[in-house]
């Protein structure tokens, strides 16, 4: 078998040469280039994508994307990621003779399977030239069983609160806006990946700030062609003068087998090489959270301390005070119509906590004020503006956006920080709101900005900011970065030690935003959220089977008259609750090793999830019904296991390593600890 691939690979690049092709090669990822300078992208010897004129520039000008290939030369090099080979081709417009692309090609040794593009353009006109835009990876991927789908993640975010993860069928369309497409929804992770049983492609971005460029998805109707690109329009012509170029940002494209893990996993790890830094993990952060806001807004302190001791009884660590302790929207003092007492009370209430040997966390929404708060009246200038002088707003607060790059909002949030953990005594910060995921351009006149963009790239630095001021104060502090239902931005994700499933809207997101951050973050603890937001209100084996930290926000011994949720914890919750913490609480799943790659979330069925910790694997099993074979990979063929339903406290009986495979029955979940024998 191997003799005859070798045979396949040396016919092949014989008829690329006789073809003049170029080809770039690195693992199982092939460039072939023509003398078009069109590409076409293979997995070993699959083609994943077609012909095309994959990167091209937008202009009135041009209405063929033909540039006739010059010349191509190869040599090696090292940066900061690694060392490996750059390939460079620099082609004419056929069109428009003195328009000219260059297309770098970088591969890395430490990195197989992924290679990095730069587009240069110039203009060697005696005329300007006018350009709208640019195109990148515009890679057509044919499907190759018509009985199936394709799976796809898609890193955008909008108020729709869409699936990151999910399948593209004939006549879907998606734009992938990375800046904002709501009022207060924008941003994301700047990956795009679209896979088949057999094969996927990824494509993103490698800058190390957020770039307004959208990742467009779409299928056609008859094709059975899936079609996806990186593209940035320009707001505002951009003309080339004579002698002037024009630089695309740096991306890369990825083959690959099974989801999307590995891509967003090698993704992470070349952007972090790059130099990107994530903040070190916290220990306190995998700890259980209980949190106020089953009680909502209309909360009072003695409901609040009345439940605390259940909290500790049933095995939380953290209690978490939410939305309603503060006078507006900017004005985070406390509101004395709920803490008649002042600061005093509010101190006092987290010394109850404390003393109940549970650590406190504080709900906070920064860089949201609203129109009548006193800050905004103090300083009318700290309000972010669009091109047209109109405030930016914040729907689910009814609020304005602060600027963030003003010296005033720096001032505020560094003081409320101090406050919150400093004077109060808090152990961690619950920032939310889905407004902290992105901004729009900023016109801000006392900002004196040059490009309003500046603002959108420079956002990250604001929590970078919050972050160090609130690690200054306590160390050890948590810190949750919670963007309501949003695609987290990249980019904010390194000033944060605790991920959350963010308001999910079923227990799938629960669980496919849990394989997304643990591709990304690692071990850097990811947060359930509250079960009452799982399917049925109980699901906590969403988050227990991938790893998640634990979470509610139940009432005890009665709800909230005036709120609208009904959270109360019965006693036949109780014993399930109590059951699932202990349960958690000596397993602790969230510092185990997330293997990935072992199932594909899309194709794989049941969907299942692998942690591992020492010579323990665990492993979670998810289907509405199942009663069938399941398949237990990642096991040596030369041993045998034991398997083990902890979670019904039932012997599954032995496992051969050669033949991993066990008939089960069961509905919603299966968790199982599989060990050698």
């Amino acid at each position: 078998m191997k003799n005859l691939i070798l045979l396949f690979i040396t016919f092949w690049l014989i008829s690329c040469k006789s073809e003049n092709l170029q080809v770039v090669h690195h693992g199982n990822l092939t460039i072939q280039i023509n003398s078009k300078m069109q590409t076409q992208v293979l997995k070993s010897e699959r083609v994943i994508s077609s012909w095309n004129h994959s990167e091209r520039i937008n202009s009135s000008e041009l209405k063929s994307y033909d540039f006739e290939l010059k010349s191509g030369e190869r040599n090696e090099f090292t940066d900061k990621i690694g060392s490996g080979m750059v390939n460079e081709y620099l082609g004419e417009s056929v069109e428009k003779p003195g328009i000219f692309k260059k297309l770098i090609i970088k591969t890395y040794v430490g990195f197989p399977g992924i290679a990095i593009f730069s587009v240069v353009y110039y203009n060697k006109l005696v005329d300007d030239f006018v350009v709208k835009g640019w195109l990148n990876h515009n890679y057509r991927i044919q499907q190759n069983d018509k009985d199936s789908l394709f799976w796809s993640f898609q890193g955008s975010s909008t108020e729709e609160r869409a699936d990151w993860i999910l399948p593209v069928a004939p006549g879907f369309q998606k734009q992938n806006y990375m800046g904002m497409n709501n009022s207060d929804y924008g941003g994301g992770i700047p990956v795009l990946d679209i896979w088949r049983r057999d094969a996927g492609i990824a494509i993103g971005h490698m800058s190390l700030t957020p770039e307004l460029v959208s990742f467009p998805v779409s299928y056609g109707v008859n094709t059975e062609i899936a079609e996806i690109s990186l593209q940035r329009a320009f707001n505002d012509p951009v003309i080339l003068h004579p002698g002037d170029s024009l630089c695309a940002i740096e991306s890369f494209v990825m083959v690959h087998e099974g989801d999307c893990f590995e891509p967003l996993s090698m993704y992470t790890q070349m952007i972090q090489a790059k130099g990107i830094e994530f903040a070190p993990i916290e220990e306190l952060a995998y700890e259980p959270a209980w949190c106020a806001w089953g009680y909502e807004r209309e909360f009072t302190v003695d409901e609040i301390l009345g439940t605390l001791p259940k909290v500790k009884e049933l095995g939380f660590k953290w209690a978490i005070l939410d939305d309603g302790y503060q006078q507006a929207e900017g004005d985070w003092m406390v509101n004395n119509s709920k803490f008649p007492g002042g600061e005093k009370q509010m101190k006092d209430l987290v010394e109850a906590i404390h003393k109940q040997g549970l650590k406190a966390q504080i709900w906070w929404a920064p860089l949201a004020v609203d129109s009548n708060a006193a800050l905004l009246k103090q300083y009318p200038q700290i309000l972010l503006k669009n091109k047209d002088d109109s405030n930016q707003q914040i729907t689910w607060w009814d609020s304005w956006y602060m600027s963030p790059m003003a010296s005033e909002t720096k001032a505020h949030t560094a003081e409320t920080v101090k406050m919150l953990l400093g004077e109060w005594g808090f152990d961690g910060l619950k920032l939310d709101g889905q407004h902290l995921n992105s901004i729009p351009p900023d016109f801000n006149p006392t900002l004196q900005l040059t490009n309003a963009d500046d603002a959108v790239k420079n956002f990250p630095m604001f929590f970078k900011d919050l972050y160090q001021t609130a690690t200054a104060i306590n160390p050890n502090a948590v810190i949750q970065n919670c963007p309501c239902g949003c695609c987290m931005s990249y980019f904010n994700m390194p000033y944060m030690n605790q991920a959350v499933s963010s308001d999910p809207t079923s227990s799938w997101q629960i669980r496919l935003k849990g394989k997304v951050y643990k591709a990304l973050i690692g071990k850097t603890a990811y947060y359930g959220d509250h079960v009452e937001l799982s399917d049925g209100g109980d699901d906590f084996a969403s988050s227990f089977g991938i790893g998640a930290v634990l979470g509610s926000k139940f009432t005890w011994p009665k709800d909230n008259p005036k709120a609208s949720g009904k959270f109360v914890l019965t006693p036949e919750k109780e014993v399930v609750w109590k059951k699932w913490l202990q349960l958690y609480n000596e397993k602790m799943l969230p510092k185990a090793d997330y293997l990935g790659n072992l199932y594909d979330i899309g194709f794989d069925k049941p969907e299942t999830h692998v942690l591992q910790k020492g010579d323990t694997l665990f492993y979670a099993f998810y289907a509405p019904q199942w009663d069938d074979e399941i398949e237990i990979r990642g096991l040596d063929k030369s041993q045998i296991y034991m398997a083990f339903d902890y979670f019904n406290g039932i012997d599954i009986g032995s496992i051969d390593g050669s033949n991993p495979k066990i008939r089960v029955s069961f509905n919603k979940f299966l968790l199982i600890e599989v060990r050698k024998k």
